[in-house]
């Protein structure tokens, strides 16, 4: 990472992941806002006037009955909503850990790019798993979609973190300095 493109472009990775991170976690907390609001509307009024209490055993996971989207909705949003807080926080954290380019702060950024990835991946599985079952609202296709985008750019930006650690691992053992 001491090269200046390498650095460079997991500088760019990591701000377009972190707005996007933003945008995600706004989504998310959106649905899961309007779940809340709209949960005691919709169970008074399912259809033959049943509570949400009654419901049949996938509505009853979340203490959230949300009254769009698909029964993967609810395990969707919980986990876009955990992804893109982490997503957040470990882009903000991995910018300062690029702009120190040493080799602990390296190594922190791209495990913590790992568990993001992972999550991530968790997420935009259940995005995919919601779009095979069936009709879904625009919101939530943007966050569908989101999901998908972010895979693959957290995925670029743990390379180029990961080609980093390697970079500054061969220029201290070219030097002759401890690893």
């Amino acid at each position: 990472m001491a090269s200046g493109a390498g650095k460079s472009a997991a500088f760019i990775l990591l701000t377009l992941n972190l707005m996007l991170y933003f945008i995600v976690t706004i989504i998310a907390a959106w649905a899961i806002n309007h779940g809340i609001e709209r949960a005691r509307e919709t169970a008074e009024c399912y259809p033959l006037g049943c509570a949400a209490s009654t419901l049949s055993i996938p509505a009853r996971i979340f203490p959230i009955y949300f009254p769009f989207g698909n029964m993967a909705t609810g395990f969707f949003i919980i986990f876009s909503l955990i992804a893109g807080v982490v997503g957040f926080i470990t882009s903000v954290t991995g910018i300062t850990n690029i702009i120190q380019s040493n080799l602990s702060n390296l190594h922190a950024a791209a495990a913590s790019s790992l568990i993001t990835w992972s999550l991530t991946l968790l997420a935009m599985g259940l995005a995919c798993k919601e779009i095979e079952i069936g009709w879904t609202d625009s919101n939530l296709r943007s966050l569908e979609t989101l999901m998908i985008i972010l895979s693959g750019t957290q995925l670029f930006c743990m390379g180029t973190i990961h080609v980093g650690v390697e970079d500054v691992i061969s220029r201290q053992r070219i030097r002759g300095g401890r690893v």
